[in-house]
């Protein structure tokens, strides 16, 4: 049975859907006011093999995603362009999906965007004013009132009272409110910003406010998993809860939350200004290695992500295509091949105890190699099992096997076969020759009984 960590209750849970054969999930998504850096990539690869994962299991998964397409950020973007704030959601927005396509990232079943519920949002703090949860300022908005939620900390671990000692952190700090600590849940019109009609005034949302919304509409109450980076539970998902549950709603069951991606030891953030684009770390390296990279860590902890990381992982990468390409070059079929018992056990293992894919990619790595020893013995029914337990299980985790022709590859099949050519003619000189620019390029062959296999080292 899968067992998750809640963030509310603090330990790990079995995990029981609402709806028998189902699972509901809501992951935050992105502000979009700039390019996608590898912080966002950790994120979305996570909830993406969470999801993947649930479905290969048998159940039916609706995921969302959501866009957030206004905010102070996206505004302060299209003054700063001579744009609007409609032009660079579009943009920016349009370049985080053509990213985490290129990782592989599967597009969400509904990304509502905010804008959209503008009018739902209203209506729910209408409800939080009327039930005495919200005040309003003239001139400035509408805020949720902290004391009136009991519950309030419960998901963050945190006491209001300490709250309240630090507030000027990441508290929004206005002296109309009542206290510290209360939050935005509209805010009046400022001069050029976009705004919308409400009983309050001309306005917008306040964020918190958005997901909260969104997530009910699409997935209804005691949906079952909310889902973020871990920077998100204080005090977005906090405030999140606190809004919807005060309107006597029943809101998400667990919450699961990813670590932040670290450099140097530091969060990874726009804001330190130490972020590299995913864009640049995807041109730079097979977007299987960012992806292997981040699942070799256990998705609560915090990972860091260099280099060295991403180099390590592309051989990782490259070993299990070398093990396909030996594979089809012995005229071993994996495909109809039952995955064996032994491996596939292990990796649901693994990932039933709270998504453990470096314990999941071991079982993936272990498989990969009895499949090479297999081959080495002419044993080629069981190394049909194998391979295609390596095939499938390695899917599981967005990870796509391949031997096909890959950027380049089909330079270095046509230079094997000129190779094998010049063997056969009995030119030996150039035979090296060709072998030795090929290993300047990384590439080893190795001369098997089937034929001639090649990999990167």
């Amino acid at each position: 049975m899968l067992r998750l960590h809640d963030t509310l209750s603090g330990r790990t849970v079995a995990f029981e859907p609402r709806d028998e054969g189902r699972v509901s999930m809501y992951v935050c998504g992105p502000t979009v006011y700039d390019v996608p850096h590898l912080g966002h990539a950790r994120t979305a690869v996570v909830f993406d093999v969470v999801r993947r994962y649930l479905a290969w299991s048998g159940f039916d998964v609706a995921f969302v995603s959501n866009v957030t397409d206004i905010d102070d950020n996206i505004i302060r973007r299209a003054a700063k362009e001579n744009s609007t704030e409609q032009e660079v959601a579009r943009r920016y927005e349009q370049l985080y999906w053509d990213e985490l396509d290129r990782l592989g990232v599967l597009r969400p079943n509904r990304s509502p965007h905010a804008t959209e519920y503008v009018d739902d949002m209203i209506r729910m703090i209408d409800e939080l004013v009327r039930a005495g949860h919200a005040y309003v300022v003239e001139g400035s908005g509408v805020y949720f009132a902290v004391d009136s939620f009991p519950r309030y900390g419960e998901l963050s671990h945190r006491k209001v009272a300490d709250l309240l000692e630090s507030a000027g952190g990441r508290v929004e700090v206005d002296e109309e409110k009542r206290s510290p600590v209360d939050f935005a849940l509209w805010k009046a019109a400022k001069p050029g910003e976009p705004t919308w009609e409400s009983p309050w005034g001309t306005g917008r949302p306040g964020w918190h406010i958005e997901c909260a919304a969104m997530s009910l509409d699409l997935l209804g109450e005691r949906f079952d998993i909310h889902g973020g980076g871990n920077d998100l539970v204080f005090p977005h998902h906090e405030n999140e809860r606190a809004e919807a549950e005060a309107t006597g709603r029943r809101f998400a069951r667990y919450w699961v939350h990813s670590g932040m991606l670290n450099v140097g030891g530091q969060k990874m953030s726009k804001s330190l200004g130490n972020f590299t684009t995913l864009a640049d770390a995807l041109d730079s390296y097979d977007p299987r290695a960012l992806r292997l990279a981040i699942l070799q860590t256990h998705y609560r902890k915090a990972v860091e992500l260099g280099a060295d990381e991403l180099a390590a992982a592309e051989k990782a990468g490259h070993g299990l295509d070398n093990m396909l390409r030996a594979a089809e070059v012995a005229g071993v079929d994996h495909k109809g091949a039952e995955p064996v018992d032994e491996f596939v056990d292990a990796f649901r293992d693994a990932m039933d105890d709270d998504f453990g894919t470096p314990e999941a990619l071991g079982a993936v790595f272990e498989a990969s190699r009895e499949a090479n020893k297999a081959l080495g013995e002419g044993d080629t029914q069981r190394a049909a099992s194998l391979v295609a337990t390596v095939v499938e299980l390695a899917g599981v985790l967005g990870v796509e096997v391949r031997s096909g022709l890959g950027e380049g590859d089909d330079a270095i099949d046509a230079k094997v076969v000129a190779r094998n050519e010049a063997r056969a003619s009995r030119d030996f000189a150039r035979a090296d020759d060709i072998r030795d620019e090929l290993a300047a390029q990384g590439i080893v062959l190795e001369d098997t009984p089937h034929g001639t296999v090649w990999r990167r080292t």
